[in-house]
């Protein structure tokens, strides 16, 4: 029943133990809730939705850079797991991961799980959560979409971090699924000092850097133009890139570095629309 305002106070408050300067916002995580407040353009809702982002996706880079797509529906209910391939992966497409089944094998997936999953996905306001307002009209639906990896049966995924149109950095998540930790480099690929807290870097793990970096850095920016920050996922497998998703709000903006200066460095390149942005 709290306003956005007064539930990202709180929330703030609560899970990094200080208070929210929202009235001159200095670091990373504080400008993070202020866009949340202050800066609603309407197309961030359909940037959001990781269905209609599909066809914003065509139109600004082109459709050879989505995943291709099986199918989508309304009800769980609806999906005729006979017409899908033995690898898939399914998702809503209005939340992060609840509901989420990425099988490898259809022949061992229990469907009346599955199904259960995917109806408390649809379930979800996850709006409420952190108060990203984004995801608060998404019409909710089941996304079906190829499953893809590389030659070595792995996925990379890599996460652009886009500050007025412009990569700053990306990370690389690894071990996700066992000890999640993930590193952070710069445009030229050269490792970082800092992560994040929940999964921390480990500097000695040598992770591929991929060849085709510049065009990764490219679509990003493409993708981000308008936004005072935006992370863009991307997947490159065997030397092709595809989109993943984009993120207004990693972690909430409420994420903890390992080094609260990078807190305070990376909110020093968001520059703020001067009195919000609502259309």
């Amino acid at each position: 029943m709290l306003s956005d305002d007064a539930y990202l106070k709180a929330a703030y408050r609560l899970r990094m133990g200080k208070r929210l300067n929202l009235a001159h916002p200095q670091t990373f995580n504080e400008k993070l809730q202020w866009l949340k407040l202050n800066d609603r353009q309407s197309v961030y809702t359909r940037m959001a939705d990781k269905f209609a982002a599909r066809a914003f996706v065509a139109e600004r880079i082109g459709e050879r850079y989505l995943i291709p797509l099986l199918g989508v529906w309304d009800d769980p209910e609806d999906i005729d797991f006979d017409t899908l391939p033995n690898k898939f992966v399914l998702k809503c497409n209005h939340n992060s991961g609840l509901g989420m089944c990425i099988c490898k094998d259809k022949a061992s997936l229990d469907i009346k799980q599955t199904k259960a999953a995917l109806a408390r996905g649809l379930r979800e306001n996850y709006y409420l959560r952190g108060r990203e307002w984004p995801y608060r009209d998404i019409s909710r639906k089941i996304v079906a979409e190829n499953f893809i990896e590389d030659a070595n049966g792995d996925l990379n995924d890599y996460k652009l971090f886009c500050f007025n149109g412009k990569v700053a950095f990306f990370k690389i998540d690894f071990d996700r699924f066992t000890d999640h930790h993930a590193n952070y480099y710069d445009i030229h690929g050269k490792l970082l000092p800092f992560g994040e807290v929940i999964c921390p870097p480990v500097p000695e793990r040598n992770l591929p850097i991929p060849d085709n970096l510049e065009k990764m850095i490219s679509i990003a920016e493409t993708l981000a133009q308008g936004c005072p920050f935006l992370r863009v996922d991307l997947y490159n497998v065997n030397g092709a890139v595809y989109f993943g998703e984009m993120t207004f709000f990693p972690a909430s903006g409420m994420g903890k570095f390992t080094s609260p200066e990078w807190d305070r460095r990376m909110g020093s390149w968001i520059e703020l629309p001067p009195n919000g942005d609502e259309r």
